[in-house]
């Protein structure tokens, strides 16, 4: 059988799927935001946080995006899928609403509106899996029949570029960004609105320097992630307490992924996953809280 193969195979399990997109509010229409040059790297944005939110605790994102299509009404995003494990992840995602309200509450946050209700279909093929999603073995099957004819595109590979480089370089960069991604500077990621701003004013020490509390900004995140670098991990089980989103395994899988890139970059990937979690919430004054004791 098909799934006897997908198992026994040494290829690598790799599949392909499409996500339908629209929304269900008569005055905001998903399609045309995209196709704007000004909002498309907002509602890219979304897309990859919420792909990121469907992936499992393992991972940090569960699919490559390959390409985006615009077919009045839809847009339809063509995923691809190098594991089964994270395919299922995505499935389960999707049949549970987590994909679901993840996308519409991350396009609310990039695109800086209300609310942005969606309706969502998946397809492989010719097969529509809304009424299959709980056969997740036989959604599989299609899926993995269903392989990418093709590389991701270049807009995608140039936005995810774009993307990159804000979230790495937020301040850094401000006076060299890349022409193409000047949109997204309008629109930073993933840090909330400075009207949250504590109030009255708390002064704190943190690392023999005094700080405002309020929440995070790119500034500090950057100041944060260089006085804890060397003793980040800790931080980060501290940081626990408060935060769920950042469990043991996503701590581990940190230290891994940017092993190469050294100890500053892993200080600051652990503060973006909390500033994501945590929201407005995260603030300098409950990152000192919870963390001072680590880093003196």
């Amino acid at each position: 059988s098909l799934a006897g193969q997908m198992a026994n195979s040494s290829a690598p399990w790799i599949g392909c799927i499409y996500l339908f997109l629209q929304s269900t509010c008569k005055t905001i229409v998903l399609l045309s935001l995209y196709e704007s040059s000004q909002k498309k790297p907002s509602v890219f944005k979304a897309l990859k946080l919420a792909l990121a939110a469907a992936g499992s605790p393992m991972q940090l994102s569960c699919a490559d995006m390959l390409k985006v299509h615009c077919n009045h009404p839809h847009l339809i995003v063509q995923l691809k899928f190098c594991k089964q494990e994270n395919c299922r992840w995505f499935l389960q995602s999707h049949q549970e609403g987590v994909l679901q309200e993840s996308l519409q509450n991350h396009l609310q946050l990039s695109l800086a509106m209300s609310a942005v209700p969606l309706e969502m279909e998946l397809k492989a093929g010719s097969e529509h899996f809304d009424n299959m999603l709980k056969d997740e073995d036989r959604c599989l099957e299609h899926i993995y029949r269903e392989k990418p004819d093709h590389l991701q595109d270049e807009e995608i590979t140039k936005l995810e570029e774009c993307l990159k480089n804000l979230i790495v370089h937020q301040s850094i960069n401000n006076n060299t960004a890349v022409k193409d991604c000047t949109s997204l500077n309008s629109s930073p990621l993933p840090y909330p609105s400075q009207g949250s701003s504590l109030s009255p004013q708390v002064i704190f020490t943190f690392q023999g320097q005094e700080f405002t509390s309020r929440t995070l900004t790119p500034d500090n995140h950057q100041k944060f992630a260089k006085l804890m670098s060397k003793k980040w991990k800790q931080v980060g089980h501290s940081l626990q307490k408060n935060c769920q989103a950042l469990h043991d395994p996503l701590i581990d899988n940190l230290a891994l992924e940017y092993d190469q890139e050294g100890l500053y970059e892993q200080a600051y990937q652990l503060l973006l996953r909390f500033i994501q979690s945590e929201g407005k919430k995260a603030t300098i004054e409950l990152l000192g809280l919870l963390s001072n004791e680590d880093c003196s």
